[in-house]
């Protein structure tokens, strides 16, 4: 898969693609079913299947503050459609000139003239250019005008309950971790780079691996059991606290992950966290050995938690 920042980056191999455009934030079992079709009709055609995307997101664009919480960043949802068999993920940067570009523009501009798309799959609650005038039937009328097919992409159900982003975030926010699990047809994990942090936990015999969230909000806050992926052929477990750490007064959102039985130096590492269980919800303590006495229970449910699921795998 190719990726290509921003319509500059444009090239003749680029252009006359079979596209799909969207947040697709997660990348869960609905954005693949588009996509599985998408890569079908581009094969069909003989010609790249392509995504568009944006950053940032155009709901952070307009109102970071009460924009949902990001299931995926740009790596996490780079490496979810590396899988996929995608060609292009074409990810545009979305600011005031794009903001400001009404809908007919935005199909002559970019669609026809940049990508000269030959087949456009997007939803029929699909809307585009400024004010959020443009819609399928808009579409579908241009495909007509500049020959390229539009279809509905259809909505995918689980449970008799449609498949999206939204519905997931809701399911990590309420803890049905297995629900939104299988919406996403993946475990739900976050993925950064080791930094280096305040190393309290080091004081009190829990070292841990501290991990930048890059976003403004995440829709998981807790202590978990997880496992971490990226330091070797098989996974670490241990146990996770994200949120803002109000014991030490922290201020932004931050992953810490204690290992088990894992003492090497991983800073600058790229892992990735899998959350398999909540513990408990984040919340103050009266003191630094308050929060330590806690730690220690916290590990011990999360050694439990892993005892219990290779007992039933056994079995």
């Amino acid at each position: 898969m190719e990726l290509i920042r921003g319509l500059h980056n444009l090239r003749d191999r680029h252009r006359a693609c079979a596209l799909t455009i969207g947040n697709f934030d997660g990348v869960h079992l609905g954005h693949q079913a588009i996509i599985k079709r998408l890569i079908e009709k581009a094969r069909e055609l003989d010609i790249d299947a392509c995504i568009m995307s944006f950053e940032p997101l155009p709901q952070e664009y307009f109102n970071s503050a009460t924009a949902p919480e990001r299931l995926t960043r740009l790596r996490e949802k780079w490496c979810a459609l590396e899988t996929t068999g995608i060609d292009q993920f074409l990810c545009i940067k979305f600011n005031h000139w794009l903001a400001d570009l009404n809908a007919e523009d935005f199909i002559k501009h970019i669609l026809v003239d940049e990508l000269h798309v030959k087949y456009l799959v997007v939803g029929d609650d699909f809307r585009f250019g400024k004010g959020r005038i443009g819609d399928f039937d808009m579409l579908r009328a241009a495909g007509e005008k500049y020959n390229f097919e539009v279809v509905n992409s259809h909505s995918h159900c689980l449970d008799d309950e449609r498949i999206s982003s939204t519905i997931i975030r809701r399911a990590l926010a309420e803890n049905r971790l297995d629900y939104a699990n299988r919406m996403l047809g993946r475990t739900y994990r976050i993925c950064g780079r080791v930094a280096h942090g305040d190393k309290r936990g080091r004081t009190i015999g829990f070292p841990t691996a501290n991990i930048k969230l890059h976003r403004h909000a995440t829709p998981l806050s807790g202590v978990y059991a997880v496992r971490m992926i990226g330091l070797s052929d098989t996974a670490i477990n241990g146990v996770a606290n994200i949120g803002k750490r109000p014991t030490v007064d922290g201020h932004n959102l931050q992953l810490e992950v204690h290992l088990f039985d894992f003492d090497k130096s991983i800073y600058g590492e790229q892992v990735c966290v899998e959350f398999l269980h909540k513990l408990r919800d984040e919340h103050r303590f009266e003191s630094f050995d308050a929060l330590k006495d806690q730690i220690i229970k916290d590990s011990e449910q999360a050694k439990d938690f892993f005892a219990q699921q290779n007992q039933t795998e056994k079995q």
